[in-house]
């Protein structure tokens, strides 16, 4: 199969991203939230476990810890009842623990907006700090997923396991101000259709610009 000029792949990358526009008009994260704090803390607890597994933790565990103050006085082992469904929770609470002690010490109680310093709090990877930019403080930002490394991979945007990769090579195809919807659309068509397992190809809106979908039997 002949290489794809970049020139094609960004045309084609337009016509995908119309197609999720139209597909996932409302595209947001599923995960629920009043707050930065709320965001940061559902983003950690999020990874290797269901959007619904961590909305249906978090409103007892803020209730109890509304913010980071709060949260900063717990104990790993105090935070593990409110968590004990999601998947790693003993680690986790170690870590939304550990975030809110440095987010009280250094930043004064408030998630900060600065990129380097949410890579530097426990338990925040670029995926995490991609969500909380994005969706907290509305900057531009992709954040790479097991959802959105597999159909960046399946659509032939990227050719990367490495999600830091996969970021750049969608940041490179796609306008900056769409890499927020673009993240969101593709989770929300990777849980819908293109599933791991068994992709959806029969009914995939996306089939006719997918190199995977034309090229399975």
């Amino acid at each position: 199969m002949p290489r794809e000029r970049v020139a094609d792949k960004r045309h084609r990358a337009e016509q995908v991203l119309a197609a999720l526009a139209q597909g996932y008009p409302d595209a947001a994260t599923e995960l629920a939230f009043r707050t930065p704090f709320e965001l940061l803390v559902a983003t950690i607890l999020s990874a290797q476990a269901t959007d619904v597994s961590v909305n249906a933790a978090t409103p007892a565990l803020f209730a109890a810890y509304p913010d980071a103050s709060a949260l900063a006085k717990a104990t790993a082992k105090q935070i593990e009842p409110f968590i004990r469904t999601i998947g790693l929770f003993r680690n986790k609470a170690k870590n939304i623990v550990a975030a809110a002690k440095q987010i009280v010490k250094l930043h004064g109680g408030d998630v900060p907006d600065d990129y380097d310093d949410l890579l530097d709090l426990p338990g925040v990877g670029r995926k995490t700090a991609n969500v909380v930019a994005s969706n907290a403080f509305g900057r531009p930002a992709i954040a790479v997923d097991t959802h959105v490394g597999r159909l960046a991979r399946r659509l032939k945007f990227s050719s990367h396991q490495d999600p830091n990769k996969v970021e750049k090579d969608l940041e490179s195809l796609f306008p900056q101000e769409h890499w927020v919807f673009l993240h969101h659309s593709l989770i929300l068509h990777g849980r819908r259709v293109c599933h791991a397992r068994n992709p959806g190809c029969d009914t995939c809106t996306l089939a006719t610009l997918c190199p995977s979908a034309a090229a399975s039997p």
